[in-house]
């Protein structure tokens, strides 16, 4: 790669895995505050605040509506889409007092028992749709 045309370009081609978001430098932009409110609920203070009026503790953080409301619904994915970090998400499981389990079977659709079952028996088979451009 020579230039940014070049890796803005090969980034670009992250976006086309199905199922997957790579914490880009653009997503790590854009979920900036998404990811800072994560960081302060590590403080019990924070999360008692939160727990008390969940929108009004997220008002006082400049993040977009959308990712206000992908907090409330708990939409982990939309969370993603809207530039959250799994790791910074993860504050928002532990305080709701769900496990990483939990939370990730319900971005997969899946019950946490049988994605565990997946997990353990070693993942999603890579057969399958390899690229959103290729039919499946």
């Amino acid at each position: 790669m020579s230039g940014p045309t070049d890796i803005q370009q090969y980034l670009a081609e992250l976006d086309d895995i199905p199922g997957t978001r790579v914490f880009t430098t653009a997503r790590a932009r854009k979920g900036y505050w998404l990811n800072q409110f994560c960081m302060s609920l590590m403080k019990p203070e924070n999360r008692d605040r939160f727990k008390a009026g969940e929108r009004a503790y997220l008002d006082e953080w400049p993040m977009t509506e959308a990712q206000k409301q992908a907090v409330l619904d708990r939409d982990y994915n939309a969370a993603l889409d809207e530039g959250g970090n799994i790791y910074f998400l993860a504050k928002i499981f532990s305080t709701d007092e769900i496990s990483f389990l939990q939370a990730v079977g319900t971005m997969t659709g899946m019950r946490a028992e049988d994605y565990q079952a997946m997990m353990i028996a070693g993942g999603r088979s890579p057969v399958g749709q390899r690229s959103k451009k290729e039919p499946y």
